[in-house]
């Protein structure tokens, strides 16, 4: 099962959790720290690269940043499905002016539609929910869309690796996997 530990908002207190990260198995760390201007992102991602480069396992994704990104020697970006967002290519043509390796790309979907417009652009990775429920500051803001629609999501994603994001609980990851989620991503699961 593929894991995806999101930060967000902890800001520097999340070194505390990426080497129990690395222990526990997560394959890739999503920097989701939106309140941070972009050198000091880039000095967290820097840090936190340097820890998963010694497990040599984990993967670190900056969030909407390639540029923090290949600052940090980061391994990839995660973008949202939202219009006038980064595209795929765009996150491949920086890190390719610069030289740096391919990047991994995951990508957040909220529909069927914005699966198949993201396998179409080949990202690497796709985070698909809410599955079971949306919560902003610890307060529910929305119904997740269901096990069913995880599923067609899947479907939809082919050979594309869908993790389910949303009030997935590890009981309930287990029912993601059923679905045909190739693992699971999300902020509290990881806590």
């Amino acid at each position: 099962m593929l894991k995806c530990a999101i930060t967000s908002g902890e800001g520097w207190s999340v070194m505390e959790h990426v080497r129990r990260w690395v222990h526990e198995g997560v394959q890739y760390v999503q920097l989701r720290e939106k309140q941070m201007e972009a050198g000091d992102l880039a000095k967290l991602a820097a840090a936190i690269q340097a820890v998963l480069r010694e497990s040599g396992k984990t993967r670190l994704l900056v969030n909407g940043r390639p540029d923090v990104a290949m600052a940090a020697g980061a391994d990839g970006v995660h973008l949202t499905a939202q219009v006038g967002e980064l595209t795929v290519e765009q996150v491949r043509q920086v890190f390719q002016a610069a030289g740096a390796a391919k990047p991994v790309i995951s990508v957040s979907c909220h529909t069927l539609f914005e699966v198949r417009h993201a396998v179409s652009e080949g990202v690497d990775l796709i985070l698909f929910g809410p599955v079971f429920e949306k919560r902003v500051d610890g307060e529910m803001v929305g119904k997740g869309v269901g096990l069913e629609k995880l599923q067609e999501a899947c479907n939809e994603a082919g050979n594309t690796p869908v993790l389910a994001l949303g009030g997935v609980t590890w009981p309930r990851a287990e029912l993601c996997i059923e679905a045909g989620a190739s693992g699971v991503a999300g902020i509290r699961l990881f806590g």
